[in-house]
């Protein structure tokens, strides 16, 4: 079964159209909240090569981006395959 997390935060709408699509794939995500777990932010800088911004995805351990490379691959016809499908 195909891992998938995402760091993200409370109120931001770009985490919300990242996790409709993921949903709409029928694909359990991993949501982890920068804001309420300890440590969570720091390791998704790390994790991400630097970036700051939510959210941040990874699939199988490989940093995908944000929403908008998420929208991306979809686009490209290349999520469904990374999420498995």
């Amino acid at each position: 079964m195909t891992s998938i997390e995402m760091y993200y935060r409370d109120f931001c709408g770009f985490c919300a159209r990242a996790e409709q699509l993921l949903s709409s794939k029928g694909v359990d995500v991993r949501r982890i909240n920068i804001w309420e777990v300890d440590g969570a932010k720091e390791e998704m800088v790390q994790r991400s090569g630097g970036r700051t911004t939510v959210p941040q995805i990874f699939i199988d351990g490989q940093h995908i981006g944000g929403s908008d490379d998420l929208f991306d691959l979809d686009f490209q016809g290349k999520l469904d395959a990374m999420l498995g499908l």
